[in-house]
């Protein structure tokens, strides 16, 4: 079998579908990941075959007219009116991330694997083969269990509209149908009704859709078909990570576990001062920190007890820890329930609520913070009960076995093999 794996956005969405090659490879497939260019050199160090594509959507980051998307983390009014402006932002880069795209179908595959945004489907039926679309948070396929996580407005969408709330989330998708459009003609295929919908196969039949995070996450009632399949968090291989920098191993071997604090690769309005927070608070639970930086999430000074990296492998770092503080992210998450270290979830936008809610639910974190109001006296507050309570330590780790034994990316492995079957 060769697949073709299509992602976009950032690490957290490209680096489960480097452990999905990488655990392809490992059972005798090969593969090949089209994803943003930036992350090429990330897909280089594990070796995976790449295929850069247009960063698209990756450059607003760092534009300063969407500063509010990061004040409002896209909740509440203001976050829906965000939210439509994110969204006519987003729609012309995606024009050449799916130009791209529709370039690798030229050197073929068995089977197409992607996140719903991107335009495997049509892909998938240009080369006559099945895609399998990934949902790396559970936004896709409806349930009445909880509203979709993203929608701006959680809190406030009684149980009876749970199902309707998908259709919101399915939003930016719809944005993009004349890109899809476009694409689809390009590729030589005919219009046909349902074309745009990720989670069907061209016949109208539902696709098989693989839901690559832990199943012990997901409320006990969600109810979801046969056909969606959740086989756990893909991570690479700790020996594909690489090992930690001198610098790291020199402070962890200094003095007592520290705490990891990290808000992702997307910029928080002010980083200096959420580092200044983080450390302040830290010293007051009486802790050790390694702070990241990462695309500008927390900037600390660096001395004494706090070490300030830019980036660092969560999944050989966070097993030796105290703590993990993280945004919630669903790849941060995967990594922090895995290392069975207790968390403090501070979220700020998008999916991150959800996350920090399950974790929170699941026993391996006290109630999530409010990451875009982050405060020194509630995180020294959520530190200590962290770095002190046996219950919360006790539920991580447990939790932390049961993520471990999953085998996710293993186990995506299986489940194309088993769509390939005849």
């Amino acid at each position: 079998m060769h697949a073709l794996l299509l992602t976009h956005g950032t690490r957290g969405d490209v680096q489960p579908f480097l452990a999905l090659a990488l655990a392809l490879e490992a059972a005798g497939h090969t593969a090949t990941v089209a994803g943003p260019e930036s992350y090429a050199p990330l897909a280089a160090a594990h070796g995976v075959a790449y295929r850069p594509v247009d960063d698209g959507p990756n450059a607003l980051m760092e534009d300063p007219g969407l500063s509010g998307v990061r004040e409002t983390g896209l909740r509440g009014l203001r976050g829906a009116v965000h939210t439509v402006s994110l969204l006519r932002a987003i729609t012309p880069l995606m024009r050449r991330v799916y130009t791209d795209m529709a370039a690798t179908a030229d050197s073929g595959a068995d089977i197409v694997v992607h996140i719903p945004g991107m335009p495997g489907g049509h892909i998938a039926e240009r080369l006559g083969v099945p895609a399998v679309p990934v949902g790396l948070q559970p936004s896709w396929v409806p349930t009445g269990a909880f509203p979709a996580p993203g929608v701006p407005w959680p809190g406030w969408v009684p149980a009876r509209f749970h199902r309707l709330s998908y259709r919101l989330a399915g939003a930016a998708l719809r944005g993009q149908r004349k890109v899809a459009e476009d694409l689809r003609r390009d590729l030589g295929l005919a219009p046909r009704p349902g074309a745009h919908d990720p989670l069907r196969r061209p016949d109208g039949t539902p696709a098989t859709v693989v839901h690559a995070f832990s199943g012990h996450l997901v409320p006990a009632d969600a109810g979801y078909p046969s056909w969606v399949r959740t086989t756990g968090f893909w991570f690479v291989p700790e020996d594909a990570e690489g090992g930690l920098p001198d610098r790291v191993e020199e402070f962890l071997a200094a003095g007592e576990p520290p705490v990891f604090v990290g808000f992702s690769s997307l910029p928080t309005a002010d980083p200096a001062a959420t580092g200044r927070t983080v450390a302040a608070a830290v010293r007051r639970a009486g802790a050790r920190a390694i702070v990241a930086s990462g695309g500008g999430g927390a900037v600390a000074a660096d001395g004494g007890d706090v070490l300030a990296v830019d980036r660092v492998p969560h999944l050989a770092l966070f097993p030796r820890c105290a703590a993990v503080v993280h945004h919630a992210g669903a790849g941060t998450t995967g990594a922090a329930l895995a290392s069975g270290r207790p968390q403090v979830v501070c979220p700020f936008w998008g999916d991150q609520p959800f996350w920090a809610g399950r974790v929170h639910a699941a026993g391996a974190a006290p109630a999530p913070l409010n990451g875009r109001r982050l405060t020194e006296d509630a995180l020294a507050a959520a530190l200590d009960t962290v770095l002190t309570d046996a219950g919360t330590a006790a539920g991580a780790a447990a939790l932390g076995e049961r993520v471990r034994a999953e085998g996710g990316a293993a186990g995506a492995v299986r489940l194309l093999e088993e769509v390939l079957k005849p």
